[in-house]
């Protein structure tokens, strides 16, 4: 328990831990797609522009097979700074916790099996409308009917999430709810100028108070999918919402979706909660009483320099990372310098594959 800091209010993030502790964990992550993450200079994820529509389902690749099938390698930067999913399939394959792949609308589908939504990918919401709001009320449901399913097969659920550009919608949603929200980001030098002129540009287009009409102009799909998740989820079991910044804009919505506030805490890594450029705890506090979770994954001390990039401002979260990773400590009893040799040893298996 030394590696995981409990934020927010105490006494519920040590009764969370504590009901978890040596438990039946189920990992689930979900896949989807903004086209707001193709603006230039909004996200790092992706080699390159062209390459960002396949970090999704590459991502749920590599967590299945080791490798990716719908691109021939791994998602990483060029300069060698991987995916945060390499951290989560290290977390998950060490305490030997299952996952499994949710759709929400991703543009490019996995070649794994997975849960199917009928979710489109969300529009660019600096210039459009994200959703319709038959697709906000149908991620819903279908996340209802998800987590009820889920629910009922583990003791903590925890849930993730894959889509690039996500900081950016998450941030116009929690500012469509009037949340003073500013947000972590996946590169250093946060943009947060630009992302202000695209949540500004959403803003302006409507000023709908109504909690689906906010998600339909200016969210994604994941939002509603793991909102409705969560109302079911949290029914059942413990729920670990495994991220940072999308994950409060899930609990914003979660207001008029419903959960059981006792049964729920946001698990992330130490690089998002102390994140200068953004509000976390102050926003999850504005938001509700949930403790927050946090995992120090020790990546400064990494002789690996793309592993370190991450304590130094770059990605510092995704795919469930910082929630698995506290997962596996929870269930198995290892510390993070335990897992650091194991993520380096993966990262040199990513790199020497052929």
């Amino acid at each position: 328990m030394n590696d995981i800091e409990i934020l927010g209010n105490l006494d519920k993030g040590q009764n969370f831990v504590n009901s978890i502790e040596k438990k039946r964990f189920l990992f689930s992550l979900v896949i989807s797609y903004t086209e707001t993450c193709e603006i230039p200079g909004i996200t790092v994820a992706g080699a390159n522009s062209d390459f960002i529509k396949f970090t999704p389902p590459a991502d749920a690749e590599y967590l299945h097979y080791g490798n990716c099938k719908c691109i021939d390698t791994i998602p990483m930067t060029p300069d060698g700074k991987p995916t945060p999913a390499i951290l989560t399939k290290v977390a998950l394959e060490t305490a030997s916790i299952p996952h499994v792949i949710i759709n929400a609308g991703s543009k490019i589908l996995p070649d794994v099996p997975y849960f199917e939504t009928g979710l489109e990918p969300g529009k660019n919401i600096r210039d459009e409308s994200a959703l319709d709001r038959y697709y906000v009320l149908r991620a819903v449901e279908h996340g209802r009917i998800i987590g009820r399913t889920l629910g009922a097969l583990t003791d903590c659920l925890i849930i993730g999430e894959s889509i690039p550009g996500g900081t950016t919608t998450a941030m116009a949603v929690m500012r469509g709810f009037d949340i003073n929200a500013s947000v972590s980001s996946s590169i250093p030098k946060n943009p947060l100028d630009l992302k202000n002129q695209v949540v500004n540009a959403a803003l302006s287009r409507s000023r709908s108070k109504d909690s689906f009409d906010v998600i339909a102009n200016m969210g994604d799909p994941m939002i509603p999918l793991v909102a409705g998740m969560l109302s079911t989820a949290s029914q059942t079991c413990k729920v670990l919402l495994a991220g940072g910044t999308q994950m409060a804009a899930v609990l914003a919505l979660g207001h008029s979706t419903g959960y059981d506030k006792n049964n729920v805490a946001i698990g992330t890594t130490s690089y998002i909660v102390n994140d200068d450029s953004a509000n976390f705890l102050d926003t999850i506090k504005e938001i509700d009483d949930i403790p927050i979770l946090a995992v120090n994954p020790k990546l400064e001390d990494s002789k690996i320099q793309g592993l370190k990039s991450f304590s130094e401002g770059f990605v510092k979260e995704g795919a469930g990372a910082g929630g698995t990773m506290i997962s596996a400590i929870l269930k198995t009893g290892i510390n993070s310098q335990q897992l650091l040799e194991r993520i380096e040893e993966e990262y040199h298996r990513i790199i020497t594959l052929p």
